[in-house]
């Protein structure tokens, strides 16, 4: 494994951005869910501990989905147990009451919903209107606080959608704000087909604020499709923002929009915020590492342009 030469990327901090971000690491379930063969187990669970090793405090370990709508992640029940040692955090996404019994019969602590800006993306990938989704979740959530689990509400299609075009500001305001009230802890802000600008980022974070969201509860998830994601996740940056999903190695994108390609890259996002003097936390070479090795058990390199360059992958 090679490494930058010493003291790089110099940190160099930019004014009125955050201390310190905390990175919602999704490579172990969003990012191996659209893999065509089936990754074992043992090496997702492999994964998930290389994750931990790195720093990492959050890792989103699976989903309880019924195994037809996502085959590649039937084996929640066997690898949650596998990984539920580690001294980090392990949410888990629960679609309806019946994943949220699983995931709360395993022990988890933390749970997520996904809900949709849009009418077409929420009838593709839950086969509902956004209120009838809303409304299946309300119970979900209700029943997760009750059990004193920490909710996340993943919004999709916040910055466009593949069949409608453009999403106004206020749709998206209105999803988030029902998703809080009905009790989530915190918000996922997904640009699900990565079409999203650093302009509109500010527009949105503004807009949600000014809806009474508070920015302590907003996370953002860009996929890096337009290569916009890194200057996507700088301008919610310096709006507040202190939480940036990613997936290690640059792993994943969504089953129900087909032109949703590559999340961005946590070693990318390190890199930038560690030049930024942000701290994360996170040893990038350890994290370089594990995305080589699980490049080579997907059989193909990663597509992070941070692992490569520490790594000297070809692609």
């Amino acid at each position: 494994m090679n490494a930058a030469a010493p003291g790089l990327p110099m940190a160099v901090p930019a004014e009125g951005l955050p201390a310190r971000v905390r990175i919602h690491e999704v490579g172990a379930r969003d990012g191996l869910q659209n893999e065509k063969a089936i990754v074992p187990v043992a090496v997702k669970a492999e994964f998930v501990r290389r994750l931990a090793g790195t720093g990492l405090t959050t890792i989103e370990a699976t989903s309880f989905v019924h195994p037809t709508w996502v085959p590649q992640l039937a084996d929640a029940e066997e690898l949650f147990p596998a990984v539920a040692d580690l001294p980090v955090e392990l949410p888990v996404l629960v679609p309806n009451e019946r994943g949220l019994d699983r995931a709360l019969a395993l022990g988890a602590r933390r749970v997520a919903v996904f809900a949709s800006a849009t009418e077409s993306f929420a009838k593709a990938n839950l086969n509902r209107s956004v209120d009838e989704a809303l409304a299946l979740y309300e119970p979900v959530v209700a029943r997760a606080k009750d059990a004193g689990v920490h909710v996340r509400g993943y919004l999709s299609m916040c910055f466009g959608d593949p069949w409608e075009g453009a999403v106004p500001v206020p749709q998206v305001v209105r999803v988030c704000r029902a998703l809080l009230d009905m009790g989530c802890d915190e918000l996922s802000l997904g640009d699900t087909i990565g079409v999203a600008t650093p302009g509109h980022v500010g527009a949105l974070l503004t807009a949600l604020t000014g809806a009474g969201v508070p920015v302590g509860t907003l996370g953002v998830h860009f996929h890096d499709t337009y290569g916009q994601a890194l200057a996507n996740t700088f301008a919610a940056l310096q709006h507040g923002v202190t939480t940036v999903d990613a997936s290690a190695g640059g792993l994943g994108g969504c089953p129900y929009a087909k032109s949703a390609t590559g999340n961005l890259a946590t070693e990318d996002l390190v890199w930038m915020l560690r030049g930024l003097g942000i701290d994360t936390g996170v040893d990038l070479g350890s994290l370089v590492a594990t995305s080589v090795w699980m490049a080579a058990h997907l059989g193909r390199p990663s597509p992070s342009r941070t692992v490569r360059a520490l790594s000297h992958q070809e692609s």
